[in-house]
């Protein structure tokens, strides 16, 4: 995890909105690049389609789709159950939907933060009615002591604390998402 110093590099903007660095942009580069290399050993016979979780998991995606080292195909859905809040509101609404067909298919869920657990859990139940071969998540964070639903996840990146955090593509009102490190979010939402 993260050391609990501060990491100002490139986040003089939002200094007073920032934390403690949860996990540093070095530890996510590790990270991202051991998961790379496990789902291309799990997957070698059948490269997976990634379905990026937008808009948070964007730059986990990026990074991860280019830490694997087969010929994966990518899609995109938006959904939303955040709102402008800080806390789930427990009602899952879908934004955008996949332009792909899932029957037959190994599919992999890049997420970035599985906190409660009730957004994953529909989007599980979402997809799996499509008939993917297979049906797995990789999330980047796991929340600690969070969720409200029992979840298995093929793939984490890192389990976190509780706390709510910004940057790598992590955001409060859209903002922070640039950052290239985990910060726990101090400011007024």
């Amino acid at each position: 995890m993260g050391s609990l110093s501060r990491d100002d590099h490139g986040t003089h903007w939002a200094h007073s909105e920032l934390g403690e660095v949860v996990v540093s942009a070095k530890e996510i580069a590790d990270r991202v690049h051991e998961l790379g290399r496990q789902i291309s050993h799990d997957y070698a016979q059948r490269p997976p389609l990634l379905v990026c979780v937008l808009k948070g998991a964007v730059n986990f995606m990026a990074d991860l789709m280019r830490a694997i080292e087969l010929p994966v195909e990518i899609d995109f859905m938006a959904v939303s159950s955040y709102g402008a809040a800080t806390k789930t509101s427990g009602v899952v609404r879908i934004v955008k939907d996949l332009d792909v067909d899932l029957v037959n298919r190994d599919v992999l869920i890049v997420e970035d933060v599985v906190d409660s657990g009730l957004t994953l859990n529909y989007l599980r139940q979402y997809l799996g009615a499509r008939n993917p071969r297979t049906l797995d998540v990789c999330a980047l964070l796991v929340k600690e002591g969070e969720q409200r639903v029992e979840q298995s996840l093929k793939y984490v990146g890192f389990t976190i604390p509780a706390d709510f955090v910004v940057g790598y593509g992590l955001d409060v009102n859209e903002r922070y998402r640039n950052l290239d490190a985990i910060y726990t979010f101090v400011g007024e939402a």
